[in-house]
């Protein structure tokens, strides 16, 4: 997953506000005729700013999580090249030191 792609994950975990459904929006009523409690319902401006500053709050808790998992991902790759580069340096000692057993024999 890109960085981008899990800060937005995580920021999508936040609850964003809820807007209820009416039963009487599903019927063609121009919206100039409808009642007043049969049109939609927004979540209060209060709420939703609320949710935008707890948004804001988290953003940078996010940002850091999704630096830490590259850090570490980056530690795990660089970790196991370096296994890799000291495992082909202990064949290449092993074999230099066969091929000096062997000459000392012959």
């Amino acid at each position: 997953m890109t960085p981008a792609g899990a800060l937005r994950s995580s920021i999508r975990e936040i609850a964003d506000p809820v807007i209820d459904s009416n039963p009487l929006d599903d019927k063609q009523v121009p919206p100039m005729n409808r009642p007043a409690d049969a049109r939609p319902r927004t979540a209060p401006h209060t709420e939703t700013s609320q949710n935008r500053t707890l948004t804001m709050q988290l953003m940078p808790q996010a940002l850091a999580r999704v630096h830490m998992q590259e850090r570490m991902q980056e530690a795990e790759r660089e970790r196991l090249l370096r296994a890799f580069h000291l495992k082909r340096r202990a064949e290449r000692a092993s074999l230099r030191a066969r091929r000096a057993l062997a000459s000392v024999v012959l």
